[in-house]
C-alpha cells in the first residue's frame, strides 16, 4: 500500500516494528505504538477515531460532522477555520479535541488592540545571574504549542493576523532576525462569527488559503438541543482522557499520505479546482458570470489529502469519489471569492461549489 518514499523517521527494512497488544496500550487509553502494516494502523486508526468521538460526546452535543471535519484536518495535517454563531461551542469543541489528544494547548483571544508580539513572543531584558550584565531573552509567545486556538479571528486588525501567516505555513516565527521551530504536531484552530460585522476586519485572501477547511458550525437539531438543556445544566462532568500523545498524531499522519489515490480521484481534483477559475478555457459561462477570483493549487492539495483522511478514519485503504466530493465543500467554500452579480442574486460560494460537484456527477 505505501508507494511513497520511506520517511527519514521510518524505522530501517531490517528492523522489527513493534507489534500493537492490549499490553501496549496503557491504563490512561494513551495509546503508544502503530500496528506493523499499513492496514492494520488504518483499522487502529478508525477504532481511536471512535474512541475520540466518544469522549468527545461526553462534552459536544451532535455537530458529528463538525468532528469529523476537524479530525480529517487533524490528520490530513491542516488547519480549520470554524464559522458560526455565538453559543454552538465551537471553542468548548477545540479545547475537547486538545485534551483528548494529550497536546500542549492555547487560546488566543483576538482583539483590535491585540500585538504581533503577542501572539508570537518577544524579546526582553534580563539580567544574568552569573554575569551580572543584562540581556536579552526570548520570551516565547502563545503560538509556541501544539493546538492554537484563535478565538474570534477577525476582530484583530490585519497586522495582528499576518503573524499567523509564517506559523500555519512554515511552522516557523521570526522575531527581530531570528527564527524559531514551532514543535509538531502544530495545528491553528480558528473561529469566527459570520453575524457580526463592526468592528471586525476581514480575513486576508492570503491567509484564508491557509486553512485546509472552512467549517461551517450550525444550529444543533430539536433533539439535540433538548439534550443540551438536560445534560449541561447538570452536575460537571470530569476531564476527558487523554488517547492519542504528539508522536503518535504524527505517525497517523504519515499513514495518511501513504493510503493510495486512483488516477481518476486526481483527475477530479484538479478539474473541480480549474473549473472555479473564471478565466480558465475549463470553467462553464455560469462561474464566468459569478465568480470573481477561484480556487489555487492548494485547493487540489487539501482535496486529496482530505479525501485519503476520510478514506482512512473511515476504515478504508483506498480513496473514493465520495471522499472527496465529501471534502470539496470546506476546502473550496472559502477559496471561491463570488462578485457583485452573485451577491445580487443570492449564489453565495457555498452555492457554486454545490453547483459545481453536481456538473461533475453529470458529467
Amino acid at each position: 500500500m505505501d508507494q511513497t518514499p520511506a520517511d527519514s523517521t521510518t524505522p530501517s527494512s531490517n528492523s522489527e516494528p513493534p507489534i500493537v497488544t492490549e499490553e501496549s496500550i496503557p491504563a490512561t487509553g494513551l495509546l503508544t505504538t502503530l500496528p506493523p502494516d499499513d492496514v492494520a494502523a488504518i483499522d487502529e486508526l478508525g477504532r481511536v477515531y471512535k474512541g475520540l468521538k466518544e469522549e468527545l460526546g461526553k462534552i459536544i452535543i451532535g455537530q458529528e460532522e463538525v468532528i469529523e471535519q476537524l479530525a480529517i484536518c487533524l490528520f490530513g495535517r491542516g488547519h480549520a477555520l470554524l464559522m458560526g454563531v455565538p453559543g454552538l461551542a465551537k471553542t468548548l469543541l477545540v479545547s475537547s479535541v486538545a485534551e483528548t489528544l494529550d497536546l500542549n494547548f492555547n487560546r488566543i483571544q483576538f482583539t483590535p488592540d491585540l500585538m504581533p508580539a503577542d501572539i508570537t513572543g518577544t524579546d526582553i531584558i534580563q539580567e544574568n545571574s552569573s554575569t551580572g550584565k543584562r540581556e536579552f531573552e526570548f520570551v516565547k509567545g502563545p503560538v509556541f504549542a501544539n493546538v492554537v486556538l484563535a478565538d474570534e479571528i477577525n476582530r484583530a486588525p490585519a497586522k495582528t493576523q499576518s503573524a499567523m501567516l509564517e506559523a500555519m505555513q512554515e511552522h516557523k516565527v521570526t522575531v527581530l532576525g531570528r527564527t524559531y521551530d514551532l514543535e509538531p504536531p502544530f495545528f491553528v484552530l480558528a473561529t469566527q462569527n459570520p453575524i457580526e460585522q463592526e468592528g471586525t476586519y476581514p480575513l486576508p485572501e492570503a491567509q484564508l488559503d491557509r486553512f485546509m477547511f472552512l467549517i461551517e458550525v450550525d444550529y444543533p437539531s430539536e433533539d439535540e438541543e433538548q439534550r443540551i438543556a438536560r445534560e449541561t445544566t447538570g452536575i460537571d462532568r470530569g476531564r476527558l482522557q487523554a488517547l492519542l500523545g504528539g508522536q503518535q498524531v504524527l505517525d497517523f499522519q504519515k499513514l495518511v499520505r501513504r493510503v493510495p489515490v486512483p488516477d481518476h480521484i486526481y483527475d477530479y481534483a484538479v478539474k473541480i479546482v480549474r473549473r472555479t477559475r473564471p478565466g480558465s478555457s475549463d470553467a462553464p459561462s455560469w462561474i464566468k458570470e459569478y465568480v470573481g477570483w477561484g480556487a489555487g493549487p492548494r485547493a487540489v492539495q487539501y482535496l486529496i489529502l482530505g479525501a485519503k483522511a476520510r478514506a482512512a478514519l473511515r476504515g478504508s485503504y483506498m480513496v473514493s469519489l465520495e471522499d472527496i466530493e465529501s471534502v470539496a465543500s470546506p476546502v473550496l467554500t472559502h477559496r471561491v471569492l463570488t462578485n457583485f452579480a452573485a451577491e445580487s442574486q443570492g449564489m453565495t460560494s457555498s452555492k457554486v461549489v454545490a453547483r459545481l460537484i453536481e456538473d461533475m456527477r453529470e458529467d
